[in-house]
């Protein structure tokens, strides 16, 4: 049989999971399925998935495995009691965890002969199987390239590396962006709606301001990788938005949450950032001075 049409097992029937599910059985692929409420298989099993009874089962059905599960703690609950079907098996976990909890899994797998990636799906379920869609690989080269195209036909593929934790530091960086975002925007509509702006008037008046964001790494000339690239060298020039002035702006912001008498939690942790720079006599760099007590908050 081709990779085209492998047979895959996907464990976790969660919206990601059926979603994934679906996608591999529009691509030609036989799918196996366990969960540990079966009744979220009638779906897929009505699709044309296998429903397998046990874990056990599961894993035997295909050599590549994708489990989509809400931690890698629920890996260890469901694969413990078949850790000897997972020699010659490749695990892929698109599970959330912490990037050393990923390091830990994936040496318990590869100690009970198993092949181990880890990934992070970028993208909502609707969206998997789309050019919306990507996802981060971590963990050896050789088993990401013999993976890669039934992998690529849930999300475009981003390796970044064989050290397993990076791609779920990736996905975690990505998911720090995503709800301090959405966390802003509900601490925003919060205080405008102090003062009686609705929150259906508010909302599209803020989405223009996240997408003017990107013009903010753009320094003068440079591009927005230019930017990474003077972060990276320690290059903070304070030629537009100093932290004197942002660290001002954040002053005012919490000064009206607490007149509004809603949460200053975040705000105040944005002021936190801007006054380590000014203290540390950085007032006249660029805003992006900050990642200094970021990365070092001592």
């Amino acid at each position: 049989m081709t990779a085209q049409h492998a047979p895959v097992t996907v464990i976790g029937l969660g919206p990601m999971g059926q979603a994934m599910v679906r996608r591999l059985l529009a691509g030609g692929h036989p799918v196996t399925v366990w969960n540990r409420t079966p009744s979220r298989a009638e779906g897929v099993v009505a699709d044309g998935a296998v429903l397998s009874p046990t874990p056990r089962d599961a894993l035997e059905a295909a050599e590549l495995v994708i489990l989509s599960l809400t931690d890698y703690a629920a890996m260890d609950a469901i694969l413990d009691g078949a850790a000897d079907a997972l020699a010659g098996r490749t695990l892929v976990n698109l599970s959330s965890d912490t990037p050393d909890r990923t390091r830990e899994a994936a040496a318990w797998a590869t100690a009970h002969g198993a092949a181990f990636l880890a990934g992070g799906m970028m993208t909502p379920a609707p969206t998997v199987g789309t050019d919306e869609a990507y996802a981060y690989y971590s963990g050896p080269r050789d088993v990401f390239d013999r993976h890669a195209d039934v992998l690529g036909e849930l999300a475009a593929s981003r390796y970044v590396g064989a050290d397993a934790g990076l791609a779920q530091l990736m996905y975690q960086a990505q998911l720090d962006v995503f709800l301090t975002a959405l966390s802003a925007l509900m601490h925003a509509t919060a205080l405008v709606g102090s003062a009686g702006v609705s929150a259906r008037d508010f909302l599209p008046e803020a989405l223009t301001t996240l997408a003017d964001i990107p013009a903010m790494l753009t320094a003068g000339d440079s591009t927005p990788v230019g930017v990474g690239e003077q972060i990276d060298a320690g290059l903070h020039p304070g030629h537009l938005s100093t932290s004197t002035m942002m660290g001002a702006t954040a002053d005012h912001v919490v000064a009206a949450s607490a007149a509004a008498g809603i949460d200053v939690g975040l705000p105040r942790a944005v002021q936190a950032h801007y006054r380590r720079a000014i203290d540390a006599g950085h007032g006249g760099d660029n805003w992006t001075r900050i990642i200094d007590g970021i990365r070092d908050p001592r």
